[in-house]
């Protein structure tokens, strides 16, 4: 899971406390960039949904994704699109077809050439209805994906491949920022041999073409090994492998902190009480990294079930939230309170206090909508949150403001991360969960559509949701503004009708509720390691890190 970026962002957006490389530093050839080549980095993570791009989704599974396979695009960690595979794109007038020219001569760590069939291979996959991939919706503004992902066709009617490097791609509606969205590994190109999404062996050992290959298979909860593919076709990875464990959810921030400081990992996040004395010992020694990321923290408010099945019901929950002193207190000044859905750092659309309920703690207005909507007190509100990332502090703080305020029976309900996710898909879920979104993309799009678009609920036929979109928040005018962004091609008019959309959906609707500003903070080994920062997804620029 995570979001999104646009062609004008704020360079300045991210704060990084390291030197660090954003940009992959290689030199003329992509060969002999700055830095040692060799050594094994380490570090730990919770069991992925998959690694395999067709599901790949959440931070873990994204991580390894994004590392196993190049796609048409990548991303600076300024937001910045980054030509990969993609040697130029083409748009027509209503930005409906896209021409991608893709370059010659790259491979899979198979040997199969890497051409336009292999993208249609790939995005094929994703979308057919066997495969129920989670993120598919990615790609629903491709013609032809109902049809694929209803199971009415097995090919995908808007892409096409008129020679080995041209890849035509008709969409069914305008949309002018389409090819920031093959940032994300849905779009991936695969191998023949990955055959249909439900071929465990290549789940379990996806064949690339990015920067570093599987070595042996995904250890489930145990391990994740990759090792650099010196075939790769772009700028070489410097490192020799990357050794990934996987940790237990319920504890998996303090574990990953007790390896760094054990020396057992080289890079590490922290549990939020720890992060104050963690900076004070590792920011001297430089092995402390800050970021104010493309992100939001927020709660997910469940539109369509009692209790919060009334905006007025939402805005009570909002209005009875101190921001600002959990971020005082819990999070000792580490963390800034949000007031809209959209990060800062996407410049050309944020709007700071969007959402009014958000601005500041109001008690009255808390009690006066909680009356009106029948959030009575006493009434049973469930919590849900994942374990062992560092969220049990903040969440017992709502819940105890909750409690104070409006006289909420709040129930905590923690699980494992995989566990919380699934959950949250049951059409029976209601309350509150918490949540966050990063992007993926950068294009504002990414969070206004995947959260709260009607088509990102994305139901099957039991009624799970299969998007993003969690809290099911459905709006006709909304998902008509988000079209209509799309279809315009000036980017300040397109700007402010997404503008427009978040007022709507967060302000006027109260569909999702804003907590946070994502600041990420992270221990890296820089006694052994050079060039190491948080990439666009806040995770580890792997293909970046040498030796010293």
């Amino acid at each position: 899971m995570r979001g999104a970026k646009s062609a004008k962002w704020v360079a300045g957006a991210a704060i990084i406390a390291l030197a660090a490389t954003a940009c992959g530093g290689g030199d003329k050839d992509g060969d002999k960039g700055a830095g040692k080549a060799g050594g094994t980095f380490r570090f730990g993570v919770t069991e992925p949904t998959a690694i395999d791009p067709y599901n790949a989704q959440e931070s873990e599974g994204m991580l390894v994704a994004h590392n196993l396979f190049t796609g048409l695009y990548g991303v600076k960690v300024d937001g910045k699109l980054v030509p990969t595979l993609a040697e130029s794109a083409t748009t027509s007038e209503d930005g409906k077809t896209w021409t991608f020219k893709i370059k010659s001569g790259t491979k899979f760590t198979n040997g199969e050439p890497v051409d336009a069939e292999s993208f249609i291979r790939g995005w094929t996959r994703v979308a057919a209805k066997a495969s129920a991939s989670d993120v598919a919706y990615h790609m629903a503004g491709i013609a032809g994906y109902e049809d694929l992902n209803t199971g009415k066709s097995a090919k995908f009617a808007g892409l096409t491949a008129p020679d080995a490097t041209t890849l035509k791609v008709t969409l069914s509606e305008g949309d002018f920022e389409f090819d920031k969205k093959t940032v994300h590994a849905v779009f991936s190109p695969v191998p023949k041999v990955a055959g249909a999404a439900d071929n465990k062996a290549f789940n379990d050992a996806p064949i690339g073409n990015g920067p570093f290959k599987m070595q042996g298979s995904w250890q489930h909860n145990k391990s994740i090994t990759l090792v650099r593919n010196d075939d790769y076709g772009l700028t070489k990875a410097k490192l020799d492998k990357v050794e990934i464990s996987i940790l237990n959810p319920a504890n998996s921030s303090n574990l990953e902190y007790q390896g760094f400081q054990s020396g057992t990992f080289d890079w590490a996040r922290m549990p939020t009480p720890q992060l104050p004395v963690a900076k004070a010992k590792y920011e001297a020694k430089k092995q402390w990294l800050e970021m104010d990321s493309s992100g939001v923290n927020y709660l997910v408010a469940f539109n369509q079930n009692a209790p919060l099945n009334t905006p007025d019901a939402r805005k009570a929950i909002s209005y009875a939230i101190d921001r600002e002193a959990i971020a005082k207190g819990v999070f000792q000044g580490m963390m800034k309170p949000a007031t809209s859905v959209l990060p800062p750092s996407f410049s050309e659309v944020y709007q700071e206090g969007v959402c009014t309920t958000c601005a500041k703690q109001d008690k009255v207005k808390a009690k006066e909508l909680a009356a009106k909507s029948g959030l009575k007190p006493g009434t049973v509100l469930n919590f849900g949150y994942n374990t062992g990332a560092g969220h049990e502090e903040w969440v017992q703080a709502i819940a105890q403001q909750l409690k104070d305020v409006l006289g909420l029976n709040v129930k905590l309900n923690g699980k494992p991360f995989k566990e919380a996710l699934a959950e949250q898909q049951d059409k029976k879920t209601a309350g509150l969960w918490r949540s966050a979104w990063g992007a993926d993309y950068p294009t504002a799009d990414n969070f206004l559509f995947p959260l709260l678009a009607t088509g990102s609920i994305n139901e099957d036929k039991e009624g799970k949701a299969l998007g993003d979109n969690r809290g099911r928040y459905s709006n006709p005018k909304y998902d008509e503004l988000l079209k209509k962004a799309r279809a315009t091609k000036d980017s300040a008019a397109r700007a402010k009708i997404y503008q427009e959309a978040e007022k709507l959906a967060i302000d006027t609707d109260q569909g999702l509720i804003p907590l946070w500003k994502r600041s990420q903070y992270r221990l890296a080994n820089t006694t052994k390691f050079s060039n190491v920062a948080m990439n666009f997804f806040e995770d580890p620029n792997l293909a970046e890190i040498t030796l010293k």
